[in-house]
């Protein structure tokens, strides 16, 4: 078998893993800092030029990676036959669950990260990122949408996700276990608001606001780039 050449975006994605392999422990001390990038240089070995190229920006293109990465690990973990049996409602937690349990070990990153993405400079970004996240779970248990629905589904689950970390970082609990309560109350919530939904779309009044939010139509692909909340 004849293995295939590394392209530049493989070295530069091998060492950026490396780099925020070696940030982690520093964050909780540091916070996604400078010092703590610099500190990461030195003990993955990474030569420093190419360490700017992998982390133009430093430790906050190793903060986006950390949460993109987790991404990826909850996606990767989804095992469809597992949640066969499970409401659509009850899938959605579940993945909500897995991707806070998939940054337990650094939950002290996760709570300098969301200090990093809430100053004024960077709040788009972590805006983009946990859209991204919402649109990652949406997209995992197969979500087809194409018109307004693909917007609000993705609004709510956002705002359900961000207060359920929020929550998550004070929680003392044994296994978080007052984190999973808040979540059950968070999308028992938005399902009580789908139900008004339900009822006022069966109005004539209804039905021609939904025909008009229908005229929104899901981004292409092509034009992803431009929407907000796109994080590719």
């Amino acid at each position: 078998m004849v293995k295939s050449k590394k392209t530049e975006t493989d070295h530069i994605n091998i060492t950026k893993d490396l780099l925020l392999s070696s940030i982690l422990p520093n964050v909780d001390f540091d916070g996604w800092s400078s010092t703590a990038f610099d500190q990461a240089i030195v003990d993955s070995g990474v030569e420093r030029s190419l360490a700017h190229q992998a982390a133009p920006r430093g430790a906050i293109d190793l903060a986006v990676a950390f949460h993109k990465k987790g991404d990826e690990l909850m996606k990767n973990g989804y095992q469809p036959e597992n949640f066969s049996k499970l409401k659509y409602s009850e899938k959605v937690r579940e993945l909500v669950k897995s991707r806070i349990q998939v940054s337990k070990a650094h939950k002290e990153a996760v709570r300098k990260g969301m200090s990093l993405f809430a100053l004024p400079p960077n709040i788009n970004e972590g805006g983009q990122l946990i859209w991204n996240t919402s649109d990652v779970i949406w997209n995992t248990l197969g979500d087809t949408s194409t018109d307004s629905n693909w917007y609000t589904k993705r609004t709510t689950l956002s705002a359900v996700y961000s207060s359920t970390v929020l929550f998550w970082l004070g929680d003392e609990s044994d296994e978080a276990i007052d984190t999973w309560n808040f979540l059950d109350r968070r999308i028992k919530n938005v399902m009580e608001i789908e139900k008004a939904k339900a009822k006022i779309k069966k109005t004539s009044f209804g039905q021609s606001v939904f025909n008009l939010l229908n005229l929104f139509q899901k981004p292409s692909d092509d034009h992803k780039s431009d929407f907000p909340g796109y994080n590719g």
